[in-house]
């Protein structure tokens, strides 16, 4: 049996193609539609808005920090100098893989962890995106040319120069001058994001952060075209940072170097200030640090041996620490009993070495056990008779005592342009209720006459009342800053009226107060008149000693039976020419013993340096102070 064959119908195939024809026509026609609909939406709709995404990809704009400004001592030696350094920074959100690639870096370059961890901590917290953030400075030759070579396989990680602070002085002004630091995050929360972008450094201490504001300058700004990796290729616009001001300090870099060498590595500080103007000329502070650890950020050891030295180098002792004065207020105390009328200049007192409190027990000693004899307002102040302040201060009582204190400074802050020092104790019937819940004693004030007890100073607020008795009550603010230079940046300051002139009501009596002080450093019996020897001009001093432990009643101050960390602090305060003041100085020794044979040879020193080797005017001030023409002053 045959088969049928399916006859072919070529009608039904031929509208079956021209149907799939159409379909697929239809299909290319919508797509294409699709297509130029969307080439439409992006080209002619959306061409602005793509178009700025475009430029995004390939140009930034970018935020130029402005250079710091420059510090100078009063003669032009520079302080602070800005220097070029290459730094290896990352910016994480073109890094691929953060672990992957620092390992990669270490292997690369010199890297520890400390400069990891630091790192870690920076992009963890709060930062502006696309900002580098540095993982090491200061990088050499070799390590440069180690980075370019392996560039193609390190996205993020980008090679820059930036200037950073160098103090050429080093240890020298390190308590003064501060140091800056890497922007923390405690610091880029407050700050404002606009006038620190780009900037990675602040002020951290010292006059550095004082003048933050006027040493920062004014960010600038440019747009940049870059490549797919980031690259700059070329700057399309431009605007240039302002620098930060210039300044120029009353400071001298010779007698801060003459300030330590006269310390011979004892801990302390020595504030010199020039009484006419207020110019500080040394602030130190001993021991000192080298600040340019700091600057890009110190290593966990050597901060780790300079936090836990027994001499805390990190400490400003000139400003920060608080000391009994001991004797350095005597000439205070004595012109508060003249213009209280508790005693005069003849008025004199019989010292057996001790003074008693009636229906007292207790015996307050001199310092020299034998007593002083007959001793007057003059020989008190020159021989240092803690019986006859015991005795003043106990006629006056601390209700004249302390406001008559405060005029000098003591109990306040009253630098111009310094506000991380500590005001010290000025003690006061007030004072011991609050902080004591005790009434005031009679002994109190006895203790306070002689500087010791309650009473707390700063070696500045001793040099600034120095300042004030070379002037004869003449209040001028002491500052840091001489002059600035051109520029935007405001220059802070303090209110200057935070002290005033004080007026006696005898202005004799400031005499009074100084013949005793010159004695000390010329008299016969002065305490420092080793020091006074040999002198082409005339100057006026006090020594003190400051107790650091107690001795029992009876007992008898042995230096070398105690720990030399017990021992007493020496003090000296002074001022020179004394007809003409030039220079005030404050000088501490930390458990120096005596103030005449530790504190007062520095304050020499100090004295010879700027009026016989440093002042440009030195020689012909040195022939016009000479003994044949200065006062007898009280010899």
């Amino acid at each position: 049996m045959v088969r049928a064959r399916t006859i072919k119908d070529p009608a039904r195939e031929k509208r079956i193609f021209f149907a799939r024809v159409l379909v697929a026509s239809f299909i290319v026609i919508l797509l294409t539609g699709a297509l130029i609909s969307r080439l439409y939406y992006l080209q002619i709709l959306n061409y602005e808005h793509f178009q700025t995404l475009s430029d995004k990809n390939r140009m930034q704009l970018q935020s130029v920090p402005p250079t710091r400004g420059l510090i100078y001592d009063r003669n032009g030696v520079l302080l602070a100098d800005n220097r070029p350094v290459f730094s290896l920074n990352l910016v994480k959100e073109r890094v691929r893989d953060m672990d992957t690639t620092l390992t990669r870096l270490q292997q690369l370059v010199s890297i520890d962890e400390d400069d990891i961890d630091r790192f870690k901590k920076r992009i963890r917290g709060p930062r502006r995106p696309y900002e580098p953030q540095s993982l090491k400075s200061r990088l050499t030759e070799e390590e440069i040319a180690r980075l370019a070579v392996n560039r193609h396989e390190l996205p993020g990680v980008e090679v820059d120069a930036e200037l950073v602070r160098y103090y050429p002085a080093g240890e020298t002004m390190s308590h003064v001058l501060g140091y800056v630091g890497r922007i923390n995050e405690k610091e880029l929360k407050v700050l404002d994001p606009v006038d620190y972008a780009g900037t990675n450094y602040i002020g951290k201490l010292g006059a550095e952060k004082f003048y933050e504001e006027t040493l920062h300058g004014k960010v600038g700004y440019q747009t940049v075209e870059t490549n797919a990796r980031g690259r700059v290729l070329r700057v399309l616009d431009r605007t240039n940072p302002v620098p930060g001001r210039t300044l120029t300090l009353n400071l001298d870099v010779r007698m801060q170097q003459r300030a330590i060498d006269v310390m011979a590595g004892r801990r302390g500080a020595i504030v010199a200030i020039e009484p006419s103007t207020g110019g500080i000329l040394a602030l130190v502070s001993t021991p000192g640090f080298d600040p340019n650890l700091f600057v890009t950020g110190i290593d966990h050891k050597s901060y780790s041996a300079l936090r836990d030295s027994l001499d805390t180098p990190l400490f400003n002792r000139a400003l920060r620490g608080q000391y009994p004065p001991g004797s350095t207020v005597k000439p205070i105390v004595g012109l508060a009993g003249l213009e209280a009328g508790a005693v005069t200049p003849q008025s004199y007192i019989w010292d057996p070495g001790w003074y008693q409190l009636k229906g007292d027990t207790r015996f307050y000693r001199d310092w020299k056990r034998t007593g002083h004899g007959k001793v007057d307002f003059h020989e008190a102040i020159a021989q240092s008779c803690d019986t006859y302040f015991y005795d003043l201060a106990y006629r006056m009582g601390v209700d004249k005592l302390a406001p008559f204190m405060a005029q000098f400074g003591f109990g306040q802050s009253t630098a111009r342009d310094i506000d991380e020092d500590r005001v010290g104790i000025l003690p006061s019937r007030e004072w011991k209720r609050a902080s004591r819940r005790q009434a005031w004693f009679p002994g109190d004030s006895l203790n306070m006459g002689i500087g010791q007890g309650f009473t707390l100073t700063t070696p500045l607020q001793l040099a600034t009342a120095t300042a004030m008795l070379a002037n004869r009550g003449h209040w001028v603010q002491p500052s840091l800053l001489k002059e600035a230079g051109p520029g935007e940046g405001e220059i802070p300051a303090r209110d200057e009226s935070v002290l005033a002139d004080i007026h006696l009501k005898n202005p004799e009596n400031w005499q009074h107060a100084i013949d005793g002080m010159e004695a000390v450093m010329h008299g016969r019996t002065g305490t420092a008149r080793a020091s006074g020897r040999k002198s082409s001009y005339h100057m006026a001093g006090k020594t003190g000693t400051a107790q650091v432990v107690a001795i029992k009643q009876g007992e008898k101050y042995d230096a070398s039976a105690l720990d030399e960390r017990h021992r007493d602090h020496a003090l000296f305060v002074g001022f020179a020419p004394v007809e003409n003041p030039r220079i005030a100085v404050a000088v501490l020794v930390e458990n120096g013993g005596g103030g005449s044979s530790a504190a007062a040879p520095a304050a020499r020193a100090m004295f010879d340096a700027w009026l016989l080797e440093f002042a440009p005017d030195a020689e012909s001030e040195a022939e016009s102070t000479t003994p044949e023409n200065m006062p007898s002053g009280g010899h």
